[in-house]
């Protein structure tokens, strides 16, 4: 058996005991909590959003400055407001792109009085043959042209610089790109132990099943012989990213009926004991082991990025172990000299939307996302947030050695390597709901593995 060789809560003595009479001691690592920032939030909506892009651009550009200079040498940068004074000379130009798309979700639209009896037809993506690119900074707006202007890989809310000219209809040819580019990394030395990473467990739609008690029996070592036992005492925490209780929204509009109004009822019992659920299995967890419990889109939490931990009453018996803590998402720690970060999903799910780029694999999308320096780029603009208009918080301040996103649709991972010598694990995390797996990563070697509890 595992046992756990910091002491959470007095258990019983008929819990440390095991067929074959070997106890392992878990191996444990410190834990910092670094997402401070997520948690202190302004919630003062008398801002414009558009305050963030502000600040986003501000912040970037003087990286971008950096970069282009390194990159196109001594090329003149020019704001937006001067390219009618040097039309066809080559020049870059810093901004921030903006993707305009008809099918984008829009509350005009929904408040429309012509609109506003018909149901929004829910869409994969919001892509369509009209869709422009245009780069936009605090002076105007220009639309960007040219072959090398693949309107799939572009999203609204990255800042880059562009290398061109303004041609005669006052749109900007675009010749190449350039974007923030990965942060410099810290050198670390190793940590011991094991991380293991969970997605969607969805407990509020999912039916007891053998599956997840597998799961629970092998997280507290009760199960396997004696070298399965000792290798799950090197599991020094277990990051649960988002979706723990429901895999979906409400499909319905409550408009007042009594079908609404049952179905309201309904959907609030089965969140109740969805969360029971949840509860259950936390405070089983944490007699063995530490967690990490991030919320997801379609938790009990805060809508709006960042999304704030699920509050702790909701899970009387669990909230009693210092074992288990709850984080914000987007989430930043550190487990033991491990700069780990990582989001319950929504971002990448957010960008393949925008993009309808189906040829790129979440995994490309992730990498993508250390390249623009920003854990969110459509938000505000498809993604909702919060409108702190000081700073943008989702911009990346330091480089992880190991980036997740929850709640995919199956397993992907890639050892990505920077210019610096930065050196990335990139994880995209499966749903247990429906793959019933988890991934397991070796913090020392950041080799990395997935466990399948699937009985078929």
């Amino acid at each position: 058996m595992v046992q756990n060789k910091e002491t959470l809560m007095e258990t019983d003595d008929s819990e440390n005991t095991s067929i074959n009479n070997e106890i392992f001691t878990r191996e444990s690592a410190n834990y910092q909590d670094l997402a401070s920032k997520y948690r202190d939030i302004s919630d003062n909506y008398s801002k414009q959003f558009a305050k963030i892009y502000t600040a986003r651009i501000t912040e970037l550009s003087k990286v971008l400055i950096e970069k282009t200079r390194e990159k196109w040498g001594n090329v003149k940068i020019h704001q937006l407001s001067e390219l009618a004074e040097s039309e066809g000379e080559k020049c870059i130009i810093i901004g921030t792109l903006y993707k305009h798309q008809q099918n984008k979700p829009s509350i005009l639209k929904e408040l429309s009085e012509d609109e506003q009896l018909v149901l929004p037809v829910v869409r994969d993506d919001y892509c369509s043959d009209d869709d422009q690119v245009f780069l936009e900074d605090d002076t105007s707006r220009i639309k960007l042209v040219g072959n090398n202007v693949n309107i799939k890989d572009i999203v609204t809310g990255v800042v880059c610089a562009v290398l061109g000219h303004q041609d005669e209809n006052s749109s900007f040819k675009v010749e190449e790109w350039c974007f923030p580019g990965c942060l410099p990394q810290e050198k670390i030395t190793s940590t011991k132990g094991k991380l293991v990473l969970i997605s969607g467990l969805e407990l509020a739609t999912t039916e007891a099943n053998v599956e997840l008690n597998l799961l629970i029996e092998w997280l507290c070592g009760m199960i396997g012989d004696a070298d399965t036992q000792k290798e799950g005492a090197s599991i020094v925490r277990v990051i649960i990213a988002g979706n723990s209780i429901r895999g979906s929204s409400d499909n319905h509009i409550n408009k007042g009926l009594q079908g609404g109004k049952a179905i309201d009822q309904a959907v609030s019992k089965e969140i109740a004991i969805g969360t029971k659920k949840m509860d259950d299995l936390l405070s089983e967890l944490a007699k063995f082991c530490c967690v990490t419990l991030m919320p997801g889109q379609h938790d009990i939490a805060t809508f709006m990025m960042p999304q704030k931990p699920l509050h702790s009453c909701m899970f009387p018996q669990s909230r009693r172990y210092n074992s288990v803590n709850g984080a914000t998402n987007p989430w930043i720690g550190k487990i033991g000299n491990c700069l780990i970060s990582g989001t319950s999903g929504q971002p990448i799910d957010d960008l393949i939307k925008v993009s309808g780029a189906n040829y790129l694999s979440p995994i490309e999308w992730l990498e993508r996302t250390l390249n623009w320096r920003h854990f969110c780029p459509t938000a505000p603009d498809t993604l909702p947030c919060y409108p702190d208009y000081e700073k943008d918080k989702f911009i990346m301040e330091e480089c992880p050695n190991i980036y997740f996103a929850g709640n995919m649709n199956k397993f992907e991972t890639k050892l990505w390597k920077g210019e610096n010598k930065q050196i990335v694990r990139l994880i995209c995390i499966p749903k247990f709901s429906t793959t019933k797996t988890i991934v397991v990563v070796d913090l020392e070697s950041f080799e990395t593995r997935t466990v399948s509890f699937g009985t078929s």
